[in-house]
């Protein structure tokens, strides 16, 4: 940062209570009020009347004998702006910097301290040091910049924000081998020594100290002077939305109805959501976790909806390229009992299912859509198993974000068992018509044999879904034995093991129930339909390949013929095993 300093007596201003005054030998004949300041100085032994045009007109009707008062209340910057000026005056030493020379240069020019007052007055002193070394810097325009919210329409008018921001700009701008001067970087893991080469974001810490109006000045200047990778835009919103937004994805912020709280909302989600109209409309100029993040943040700030909506849209487009952790974010109203925000995942996802329904050609058959909802899938079905261990999370919840997926989206339902058996095991009060609610959602047949297993001797699963796991198992066991001819003759005399050990599993289950050994009449006559048309399309596939396997000039077997001979017979002996 440069300074510049003007003058060389000492300081002979002294405060008592609310009375500024010059130590000096002759009295005080002009007295200056600035609020609830007075300063008592000199109208003529010392230049200050003749330097200010505004204090020779108002002091132009008095003898010079006079003692004159003069209220200057609306003067810029106040009494300290003022004091550097009275200070020129009397040729006592100030130090100007780009952290005060806005309140002087406008308090100057109210006074009217022109070279066409005296030559050599403060304005063109401070014009020069404005020219010369502030624009000339780096920091120093930021600076300057930033100091400007107290007075914006004296800047503005003045040429003092539109030259320090063009000033920015340019030095924005340059290439980056030309980049000399001095700027904060402080990326975990970047070390300057180390890394002879400038980073292309080198500019973005820096003006993210400025408040969001003029931060968005300059990023609108940027994106006019030429077409900057949307990254390099995106990273800048990245480093402001860090440096002034609360963090809300690690823990619940505390709910304060104080004013000065909401006051603080307030101004954070304005800035939310200029950076949100910020955001270029590029798909990956900003991350996935990014969006997330400020969507939760809008969440707790109560942002507008157009906001929000425009969030969940941008992050409905990029929700493939999440992780678990980017969408573990905790719930922003107090008035959830549940820890996590399922509600804003939910949202996000049915953004990225319609705009994957709108795909042409059809979804299913396209490799990369197809790829990318499995990827989805899976990061939900994870999802699920962590917020499944919430003890306060509403299972109308969990039903309603697993259901939301399309059946495509699931190679298999290993990881929605997983999540369901650990909602059972963390909810052990959930009532048997939530259970069923629950384990609709599986598909046995997309069960691993491993994971069928498990679900076989799992006691938290309803019954029913229990026999259909070993009904699948059965099946799958039969359909495995039909590749080998030397065991069909022992399937067909005895029941095969995996019936033996179906027919033990239900008794056991009924037992740990304490209920009848029977299935109730219409549990029995939905079971039965059931397994009914699962045998049918068994054997309807089995009498296709076994015709396949014969002489083509062979006999074919009506399909009628099929249903009626050999489903009747696996119906009834599977039901004497299973039911007896």
């Amino acid at each position: 940062m440069k300074f510049m300093k003007i003058g060389s007596k000492p300081d002979t201003f002294y405060t008592e209570e609310a009375t500024r005054t010059v130590i000096s030998d002759i009295p005080s004949d002009l007295t200056i009020r600035i609020n609830n300041v007075c300063f008592l100085l000199h109208k003529l032994q010392v230049p200050l009347v003749p330097k200010c045009g505004l204090l020779q007109r108002l002091c132009s009707d008095s003898d010079d004998s006079d003692i004159v008062t003069i209220d200057l209340h609306d003067v810029p910057g106040g009494e300290d702006a003022f004091e550097l000026c009275a200070k020129f005056c009397y040729g006592i030493t100030i130090n100007l910097s780009a952290h005060n020379f806005v309140p002087a240069f406008c308090a100057a020019k109210f006074l009217r301290m022109t070279e066409s007052v005296e030559k050599g007055n403060f304005v063109l002193k401070l014009e020069a040091f404005f020219n010369s070394c502030i624009l000339e810097g780096w920091k120093d325009p930021i600076i300057t910049l930033q100091t400007t919210i107290k007075l914006p329409e004296w800047s503005e008018n003045l040429g003092i924000i539109r030259r320090c921001i063009d000033s920015i700009v340019e030095k924005i701008l340059t290439t980056t081998a030309k980049v000399s001067w001095s700027y904060t970087y402080t990326r975990p893991g970047y070390n300057k020594q180390k890394h002879q080469s400038v980073p292309k974001d080198w500019w973005t810490e820096d003006i993210s100290d400025l408040d969001i109006d003029l931060f968005r000045c300059i990023i609108t200047a940027v994106r006019s002077a030429y077409i900057p990778p949307p990254q390099l835009i995106g990273e800048a919103l990245h480093v402001y939305a860090c440096r002034w937004l609360p963090d809300t994805t690690k823990s619940r912020p505390p709910h304060s109805s104080g004013s000065q709280t909401e006051e603080s909302k307030g101004k954070s989600r304005r800035i939310i959501e200029s950076i949100v109209s910020m955001i270029p409309a590029d798909r990956g100029s900003v991350s996935i976790g990014f969006l997330l993040k400020l969507l939760s943040i809008a969440n707790y700030l109560g942002a507008s909806s157009v906001t929000k909506t425009e969030l969940i849209r941008k992050a409905g487009l990029q929700l493939e390229e999440a992780t678990l952790n980017y969408i573990l974010f905790p719930s922003q109203f107090p008035t959830d009992q549940h820890y996590y925000d399922i509600d804003l995942v939910a949202a996000v996802l049915d953004s990225y299912l319609a705009l994957w329904r709108r795909q042409s050609p059809a979804p299913a058959e396209n490799v990369y859509l197809l790829r990318s909802i499995r990827k989805t899938g899976k990061l939900i079905d994870s999802y699920l198993q962590v917020v499944a261990r919430d003890v306060n999370m509403p299972i109308s919840k969990l039903v309603s974000l697993a259901e939301a997926l399309p059946d495509v989206a699931r190679e298999d339902h290993d990881g929605l068992y997983k999540a369901i058996n650990i909602y059972l095991k963390e909810h052990p009060d959930v009532s048997k018509a939530e259970k069923k609610r629950l384990c609709r959602m599986l598909d046995c047949q997309k069960l691993s044999p491993e994971v069928r297993a498990h679900a076989v001797k799992n006691e938290r699963l309803p019954l029913r879904t229990v026999v259909q796991v070993l009904f699948f198992e059965q099946e799958s066991g039969s359909r495995a034995t039909t590749h080998k001819p030397e065991l069909t003759t022992r399937v067909r005399q005895a029941p095969s093991e995996v019936e033996a050990e179906a027919k033990q599993e239900c008794n056991n289950k009924l037992q740990h129930e304490g209920i009848k050994s029977r299935v109730p009449e219409t549990s029995e006559r939905d079971m039965q339909k059931k397994l009914e048309a699962k045998m049918v399309r068994g054997e309807s596939e089995k009498g296709k390949e076994k015709r396949g396997e014969t002489n083509s000039g062979s006999k074919v077997m009506d399909p009628k013929q099929v249903f009626q001979r050999r489903s009747s017979r696996r119906k009834i002996d599977f039901e004497r095993q299973i039911y007896s």
